[in-house]
This record gives structure tokens, sequence and C-alpha cells, in this order.
């Protein structure tokens, strides 16, 4: 572990592992993948499309990072070589996440039959033989579809629009397993789940509080708009139980003078409550707001419903209740609640540290709640930012690859292709697994992503997925999740386009709600698919599959979305146009809200009780990505932001590891009521007492299968946990 006073984010060490990757990728081929009109394939901030490669909405050139780079070095990689799949299932089982990650890309479709040891190359007229006669004769309620936010809309339309042909609405993405408590919360108060501000706002606003995320790693480039705002005199108020280095201070890569100072201050503020308390902190922010009638009167008159309930609702938490959940003093929050009640516009914008948790709908609420109470939402350079990871997990959303749609899009549907939705129920991911848990689906189709380590309370993953009779799996490369759970189980793997790769445009969502139209056309492999036409070619084997030939077309496709989603209608002429797009009705930079009656809603629910649950686990274990990751792809084993230089490691408060007779670099082995992990460090790290950190999808087997009822989320974030030093 390095010095922690010498830590920080970005720096030249990040110049040069960018420079390095670009170097293996080859400079042709790294220069040809990033200035191409393609959107960027890392986070949900955005970038690229029609304007070029590094240029993003507001014609900023070059807005790339470090992220964008590593996405990239690993589409460009050359396929995996035929003698790697001689080896049986057990010996490949031994990698990594990093070392499957980096064997390749995938070139080939591979089958395996239930109970063969082996992956098996076969032509594609194999694979899809086999695919079409699976999903044929699946029946409709023990198949479920799941898709990751690498997929374009054209592509999560298509299996959307698949499954419910098939007869079900068990169709998913992986916003269940983050932001969904986001979409929920917001949708209730203020009408839109999405962000309701975009990108220029983040340059008219003085105050941004930013809580539950670590952008430094996740998103860079936000960090230059937050340094903006610290230029002009604002101020960054940072929320999170961990004392992030690249939070405290960032090395601009783009600033000599940053790069040499030892970079720029970020934070003015940094509360570290403990985790999971966001809840509290947010009443004692907004009990500070009243206290000084630093309330806008005007605002909840006119544009609110229920904030009267909310003031009451407030009273009557105690500000020793409120020290007692969080840990912090009431003087501590008091200043905060100063600083928030003297701005003007105020932006905030959170991670999946508000969401991981089983009250996440409740923190949001709190959250949008603390928002409406000085009217932060409703204006230019004020308002609610979801910080969404991947580059179009929105856009799966706005597509429809959820369990339920609107009644007027399930008409749409029906009208436009002769597709009629189920009127059953879908599953949530979740309730996907615990059915595939049970034995009760036959045939899972898994687009993108990596659901086995996605996933919490790995072991009983691996047995839930396992026990699903067939698996069609469509990637760009290998994971664990593909060399896992399938020793009895038949399943067959589909290498496909990446994004850059397509043979027609695509789109794809930003967090901003901005489409932009990837060109695709750069050809690197001779042998992978795209999604769509695999998608479509299923789709062609149902009785009334004729729609979903003509749907192979993606001018024809988009055309189709727009007749069927009011809000995509932009996409029916994007082809001729080239004109990328804000989602109309989301940007709220005005007091009325897409709420029916419009205005905004507080929303009061009962306080949870499950930090004084009385418990024989003594602490509470948060899983978190290092700056080395993307999602569950590992590109880097070391966290240079936090001086890991490996990822079995456990962060803890310096006095809890006195407390608990522990040393720096000691051994110890963590267990909670879903599982048990051995073999990790414990270091010393600024965190509260009682709080621990580790990177996931290592500790994900401690994580169990609680959910927030409403976002149905899994609390990744607040897991019970006891440690106990190994024996050497």
């Amino acid at each position: 572990m390095r010095n922690p006073s010498t830590l920080k984010g970005g720096g030249l060490e990040k110049v040069l592992y960018t420079l390095n990757t670009a170097r293996k990728m080859g400079v042709t081929a790294s220069a040809k993948a990033l200035t191409a009109n393609n959107a960027c394939k890392a986070c949900g901030l955005g970038m690229g499309g029609q304007r070029g490669g590094m240029t993003n909405e507001q014609g900023l050139f070059p807005s790339v990072c470090n992220k964008s780079v590593q996405a990239q070095s690993t589409d460009i990689q050359p396929e995996i070589p035929r003698a790697i799949f001689n080896h049986p299932l057990s010996e490949l089982q031994q990698l990594d996440g990093y070392q499957v990650e980096h064997l390749g890309r995938l070139n080939t479709p591979l089958y395996k039959t239930a109970g063969a040891d082996r992956l098996e190359p076969i032509s594609w007229d194999q694979a899809l033989a086999i695919a079409r006669e699976r999903f044929v004769h699946c029946v409709p309620e023990r198949f479920f579809a799941y898709a990751s936010g690498r997929s374009s809309m054209e592509a999560g339309f298509i299996l959307q629009l698949l499954a419910r042909a098939k007869g079900t609405n068990n169709v998913n993405n992986c916003s269940y397993f983050c932001h969904q408590a986001t979409g929920v919360a917001l949708t209730q108060a203020v009408g839109s789940g999405t962000a309701s501000v975009q990108l220029d706002d983040l340059d008219h606003c003085d105050t941004v509080i930013l809580a539950g995320a670590n952008p430094a790693s996740n998103h860079p480039r936000l960090i230059h708009k937050l340094r903006a705002v610290r230029e002009r005199g604002g101020r960054v108020i940072v929320i999170n139980p961990m004392k992030e280095p690249g939070l405290v201070r960032f090395a601009n890569p783009k600033s000599l003078r940053s790069l040499a100072t030892g970079g720029d201050a970020i934070a003015t503020d940094y509360l570290q409550p403990k985790t999971g308390s966001d809840l509290w902190l947010f009443a004692g922010l907004a009990k500070t707001v009243l206290h000084l009638k630093k309330e806008n009167t005007a605002f909840l008159h006119d544009h609110c419903e229920n904030a009267d309930a909310y003031c009451q609702w407030l009273d009557a938490i105690s500000w020793q209740t409120i020290e007692r959940h969080t840990g912090l003093a009431e003087a501590d929050i008091q200043s905060i609640g100063e600083a928030y009640s003297e701005s003007d516009r105020c932006i905030f914008a959170w991670g999946m540290g508000l969401t991981h948790h089983q009250h996440g709908v409740q923190t949001l609420e709190a959250l949008v709640n603390l928002c409406l109470l000085r009217g932060q939402v409703g204006k230019a350079g004020a308002g609610l930012l979801p910080l969404r990871g991947h580059s179009n997990v929105q856009g799966m959303g706005s597509i429809g690859v959820k369990p339920l749609l609107s009644p007027d899009v399930m008409a749409k549907l029906e009208q436009q292709l002769g597709i009629a939705a189920p009127g059953t129920d879908g599953m949530d991911t979740m309730a996907c697994l615990r059915a595939a848990h049970a034995g009760s689906i036959d045939m899972a189709l898994i687009m993108g992503g990596n659901l086995l380590e996605a996933a919490p309370a790995t072991d009983w993953a691996k047995v839930a997925l396992e026990r699903v009779g067939f698996k069609l799996y469509l990637t760009t490369t290998l994971n664990r999740g593909h060399l896992h759970a399938c020793d009895q189980s038949e399943q067959l793997i589909l290498p496909v386009c990446a994004r850059d790769e397509e043979q027609q445009p695509t789109t794809q969502e930003s967090m901003f709600s901005f489409v932009r139209l990837s060109d695709g056309g750069i050809h690197r492999l001779n042998n992978v698919k795209p999604e769509v036409d695999i998608l479509a070619a299923l789709g062609e084997s149902l009785p009334d599959g004729a729609s979903f030939t003509r749907l192979k077309n993606h001018q024809t496709l988009r055309a189709t979305i727009a007749e069927t989603i009011a809000e995509l209608e932009p996409l029916a002429d994007i082809d001729q146009t080239k004109t990328e797009f804000h989602i109309p009705g989301r940007h709220l930079n005005r007091p009325h809200f897409p709420t029916g009656n419009g205005r905004a809603r507080f929303c009061i629910s009962p306080l949870p009780d499950e930090h004084d649950a009385t418990t024989a686990r003594r602490f509470r274990l948060m899983t978190a990505r290092s700056e080395g990751q993307f999602n569950t792809i590992v590109y880097e084993q070391k966290d240079s932001y936090r001086g890991m230089d490996h990822r079995r490691v456990i962060l803890m408060n310096a006095d809890d590891m006195r407390a608990q007779g522990l040393r720096g670099g000691q051994k110890i082995s963590l267990q909670s009521d879903q599982g048990q992990v051995t073999g990790f460090e414990v270091y010393a790290f600024d965190l509260p007492r009682g709080c621990l950190f580790g990177y996931y999808p290592e500790t994900n087997p401690l994580v169990g299968l609680n959910i927030d009822p409403r976002s149905k989320t899994p609390a990744y974030k607040s897991v019970l946990v006891d440690i106990q030093p190994e024996v050497i």
C-alpha cells in the first residue's frame, strides 16, 4: 500500500498508463477507434458520435479519459487462440476476471452440451439452428432475457420485442443492479426518472452536492466540471463514507500546471457519514434549511404538493437520532446545511452509494425532498443528476428493456407490428434469478454484461444459473460468467460486433438523455455478427416472426421505434439529418413537472429500522469498483488512486484495526449471513468506525439476497459482516 498522504486522482501515472495502453493497441488502431464517429463505450457521461469520437455535445475536444481508452483496449485485442478451447472448463475456471478478459476477442460461436467439460467452436449455421430450436420450444413463462448497457438502443428494442412476441414480459436490464431506485424515486417526485439537467447546466451552477459516488475513478471527465465550479468561486460538497483521494485532489492530465503542482483541490467540504445513513443526513440538512427559514416558500406553494406534511415529518426526527445513525455531529451537518441554504443554483449528483441499500428509494426521496425544499429543480443550472454507469444503460430503459411497458407503448406495438405484449407481470432481475434457483427457468438470453459476477451471493447465483437448462450469451469477450455455472447445463456463446464494428449505424443515450448516432464500420474480426441480426433470426422462428425480417434494417427499425415510443420520434430521420438530440420533456429547466398536474411531490415514507437492528455482525461492508475497473471488467489489478497493489483487500478504520488487534497487510477472513471469503489483506483507510470497504465481484459472496422492496435492487453497500484474523 502506498503512503496515503501521496494519493490523489489523475496525475502523470494515469497519463503514462493511457499512453502505454494506446501503444499496446497500436497507434493506428487506437487513433481510428478513438476518433471515428462513434459514441464512447465507457461511462454514461457520454461523448463521441457525429461530432467526432473525442468530442462531447458542447463541442469540447479532446473530451476523452483513460476509461475511454480502456474500453477500446479490449475490443482491439486479437481473437482468442483456438488452442484455448482445447482446455477443459476446470482449467479455464482457475483464471481470474482480468486474465479471462485479456484472453482476446471471441471470434467463433462456442457450444457446450450439458455435462460436457469443454467449450466447442462451431459454425454459425450450427449455432443459429441450436438457438432457434431451444427458443421455439421454450415455454414463455420459463424464459427470461437480460441486457447490459453495452448494447445499442436498436438491439435493446429488438430484445424486448422478442420477449413480448414470445409471450413473456421477463425482460430486464442491469439497472436493477444499479440505478433502479433512482428511477422509482424521481418518477414519483418529479415525473421523470432521469436527470433533470443537461451537461450545460454544470457550467452555470454555484454548488454541486456529490453523494455516494466517486467520479474521479468512474466518470473522470466530470471532475473537470467540478473543478470549474471551484474556479468560479462555487462549492463542491462531497458526501461519502470513504475519503476518496481523487475527490480531495485531482491532477488534471490535460493541465501541465495541475500535474506539476500535485493536482487541484476538488472538494470544498467533505462529510463522511456511516455507510447507508444518507437518508438521515439529508433529513438533517433539510432541518437546517427550515431552521434558517431558507425554504423557497413561493416555489413550494406554486409548484409542489405535500410540503406541509414533509415539514411535519422532519420535525418529528430528532437531532439525536440523526447523529446516532450518521455518526456525524449536529454542528457539522448544520454547517453544510448553511452552505446549501446560500446556494442559488445547486446540482445534486449521486451514484450507487445511495441506491445499493434496502432503503435506496427512500434515500433518493429524501434527496429529492431536500432539492425541492429550496426550489433547486425546475430552473437552469440546478437540479438532479444520477451518475449512470454504462454508456447506454439509460437507453436500454428508454427503449423498453424492462418488465413493464406503458399501456400506450403496448398498444402501439400491437398496432405497428401485430405483437400483443402479454398482460401478466414480468420479473425483475433478482426475481428471474430466484426463479432460476427454484428450477423454474429453462432458457436465459443474456446480451452483454456478466450476470453471474454482477449478482449478489455469488455461490447462490452460480447454482441459480447452473439450473437454467440453456443459456444463450451474446458477447464480445469471454468473462467468468461464461466459464462458471455451466458444468451440468447447456450453453451457447455467440460473438458479436463491438459498437464501432456494427455494419449499420446504431444509437446510444447518455445520462443527460442525449442520443448519439454511431457510424460503426470498423472491421477487426471476420466471424462476428451484429446483435440485431442474431435477435431477428430468433424472432423469425416464431409463428408471427415476419416483422423481424424487415427490422434487420436499422433505418426501418428506428422508424418503428419512433412510431412506437413518442419521446424517441426524432430517431425517424436521424439517418438522413445526422442530428443528435436531447430526448424532449426531460430537461426540467422551468417549474412545470411531467406529473399529471404539473406539480412536484414531496414523498414521505416511514424511516427504516435496519440501522437499529441488533446483530452479532460488528461491521458494515460496502462493495465498489477499483480505479482500474469498469463495472465487472478489470483492466488493472492495482488501484492507484487508493494505493492498493491488488484486489483481495479490505479497507478499515485505523481505530477499528487497533481495537481488533490487526496490523496492515494481515490476512483476514470475512463472514456474513450469506457466505464467507478468505485470504484478504486488511489496510487502514479513512473510513468511519464500523465501516469496511471491499472490491466487487471479489466480495460478492458476502452480499445477501435482501433487496429494496420498491426498486428490487440488492443491498451491495450494506453487508453486515464479522472479520477474523487468519492463522499463518
